[in-house]
């Protein structure tokens, strides 16, 4: 007798049951995943933030 890949951990399902599940989660992963959507911009931010700057600033740079 071979070990049965799907199993019921609680309660009692009925073969067809099982069967249903299965189908289902065959076809589930059998399924081509939906195209991502086209993304509009930038990938990052137009701004830094004040902690990740280098601790030196230029005097006569325009960033305080």
């Amino acid at each position: 007798m071979t070990t049965p890949d799907i199993r019921v951990e609680k309660g009692h399902a009925e073969p067809e049951e099982v069967a249903a599940l299965t189908a289902i989660l065959l076809a589930r992963a059998a399924a081509q995943p939906e195209a991502a959507p086209a993304r509009r911009g930038r990938d990052k931010a137009g701004w830094r933030r004040l902690e990740r700057t280098p601790g030196f600033r230029a005097p006569h740079s325009w960033q305080g």
